[in-house]
């Protein structure tokens, strides 16, 4: 179902609303440099490519950033990787950090700035999500997301709770909730997407009872079903259906209900991803801060911390001419500062962390994103998602997620299943020892 695409000027304005005139420029425009600078067509990367052009454009003369738009998806990854293959990339260009970047062979494809002063401020979890064979690739574009759960501080206060760091403590706050008539845990498995967070936003507990689950996990040497912190997140699924903690509408119930039960109070947990908090302070700006955000319990409360999905990177092409390479570098000197962090904020209300230190949130931010920038403040309280650490992911993982969660299959076979599953995926990619 991939498919390629011609990067020539004509399909290029047709599908991806680029600039006329500016693809695969690399020529002066007369009056100094110009660069292209190609991201994706989301509202908010298309603001914040925007926003970041404009702004370096006016504190730097004789130097023009225009903005190129491309599509999401497997069809902007097929650009991307067209455009790299033969030469015609933009000057520079935003993608996804972590194991899609690797996905782009760097060594061949991309210049290397870990030599850049501006490098040793990145934020370790980025570093990490933009490094290949020991070079670093890119200056961070955006915010951190996080794998977690959000809470309603409103009902925590009424009831007394304190934020759980453990999952007795969770369950203890939870059988609080249910007797007060309050759903304890919101899930929308309507959206079969939204069933994984207990899974996915769980792997910092993984990778802190065992730090080479990842590295082992892709060379198939550990199992899900059979590594007691990876199955956990499958049996935390089995307890709360198990339990009666959910809403009763759990099965059918979509995102939008999911954030109206949460808002209202009528659910206290939503395990989910953090970037909802937008959608959220839109349809609920007088509760956006009633909702704060913890990092889904673990075992042991010393290393339990949040799961995080590092931002996008800006990335310098190795097919950018000698002649606009410092021109280029000055630009991604300039997305990783604080004038460059101020210069999105100002494009588009941060949802999450920058990933730079330096970069300062604004008071305005809801409160769940200054609970996440609590935890990447402090050592050793965040990581990285397996997502961004290895290729292998089930396809089927969220239909798993879903038949764990209504109680249709136990903890154990849904992770053997998904350990079946990944094993198609990995053979798919070539990986060795699949």
């Amino acid at each position: 179902m991939r498919r390629f695409l011609t990067a020539s000027v004509v399909l290029c304005l047709a599908l991806t609303g680029c600039s006329a005139g500016s693809l695969g420029s690399s020529e002066d425009d007369g009056d100094g440099v110009t660069l292209t600078f190609l991201v994706d067509n989301s509202d908010t990367n298309r603001k914040l490519g925007e926003g970041l052009a404009t702004a370096f454009t006016a504190a730097n003369p004789g130097i023009t950033v225009k903005v190129e738009i491309r599509p999401q998806g497997t069809e902007g990854d097929n650009l991307i990787k067209t455009r790299l293959a033969t030469g015609d990339m933009t000057d520079v260009f935003q993608y996804n950090s972590g194991s899609l970047m690797q996905a782009l062979a760097p060594a061949k494809n991309l210049v290397a700035v870990g030599d850049q002063p501006w490098a040793a401020q990145l934020d370790q979890n980025f570093t990490t999500s933009v490094t290949a064979d020991g070079k670093v690739y890119a200056a961070p574009f955006g915010n951190y997301n996080a794998g977690a759960i959000l809470y309603n501080r409103a009902v925590y206060a009424r009831l007394g709770l304190t934020v759980p760091v453990t999952w007795a403590e969770f369950e203890a706050n939870n059988a609080a909730l249910k007797s007060a008539g309050i759903a304890p845990v919101v899930q929308s498995y309507g959206e079969t997407w939204t069933s994984q967070l207990f899974i996915l936003g769980d792997f910092h507990n993984v990778s802190a009872a065992d730090p080479r689950f990842a590295e082992k996990y892709t060379a198939n040497q550990v199992k899900y079903a059979s590594t007691p912190a990876a199955v956990a997140g499958f049996q935390h699924l089995q307890r709360v259906h198990d339990a009666g903690w959910t809403n009763e509408d759990f099965a059918s119930a979509k995102l939008d209900d999911a954030i109206a039960l949460l808002a209202e109070g009528k659910g206290a947990h939503y395990p989910i991803l953090s970037g909802i908090i937008s959608q959220l302070a839109g349809t609920f700006p007088d509760k956006v801060d009633d909702i704060g955000l913890f990092a889904v319990p673990g075992a042991d409360a010393a290393k339990n911390g949040l799961t995080v999905w590092a931002p996008a990177g800006v990335y310098l092409p190795a097919s950018t001419t000698d002649a606009k390479r410092e021109a280029a570098l000055k630009f991604l000197a300039f997305v990783a500062s604080p004038a460059g962090c101020d210069a999105q904020t100002a494009a588009a209300a941060p949802q999450g962390p920058f990933a730079l230190t330096g970069c300062t949130l604004p008071d305005s931010v809801p409160q769940a994103v200054k609970d996440m920038q609590t935890y990447l403040s402090t050592p050793g309280r965040s990581s990285l998602a397996l997502e961004f650490l290895s290729p292998v992911k089930g396809p089927a993982l969220e239909q798993i997620c879903v038949e764990v969660g209504s109680g249709i299959r136990d903890a154990k076979s849904g992770a053997e299943l998904y350990d079946e599953d990944v094993k198609k995926q990995a053979q798919q990619l070539g990986l060795t020892g699949w």
